[in-house]
């Protein structure tokens, strides 16, 4: 299993990213997916999630700022993320895990997000 993470970068503080994730190794569709960031010296925390249904759902620290999306056909899940604040400023991980072994879990390698003020 492979989930591959692009399109970080740095930007101003209203900007807009959009990440990308592309998996392979697993029945894409089947799967839960989600969006992790963790910046130093922090905890890593759950950005957005998105089920094997388009059931979203949103961490509190940034609703209404990012669109989780899918796209089966192309075994990706996209971040859209508006509003940049500087407390974005993180490394974001695409995640997932077995839905038949929930306890085993696959990683993306991590994008680093800067947002400057």
């Amino acid at each position: 299993v492979q989930l591959q993470a692009s399109g970080g970068g740095s930007v101003q503080a209203g900007g807009s990213l959009r990440l990308s994730c592309v998996a392979s190794g697993i029945t894409f569709g089947a799967h839960r997916m989600m969006w992790y960031r963790q910046a130093p010296g922090k905890q890593r925390e759950l950005v957005a999630a998105i089920s094997s249904g388009d059931n979203t759902n949103y961490g509190d620290s940034v609703k209404g700022r990012v669109t989780i999306s899918r796209d089966n056909a192309k075994n990706t899940v996209y971040l859209q993320m508006n509003s940049l604040e500087p407390e974005d400023t993180a490394v974001y991980y695409c995640h997932t895990y077995d839905y038949n072994r929930p306890w085993v879990e696959y990683w993306g390698q991590g994008t680093q997000v800067t947002v400057s003020s």
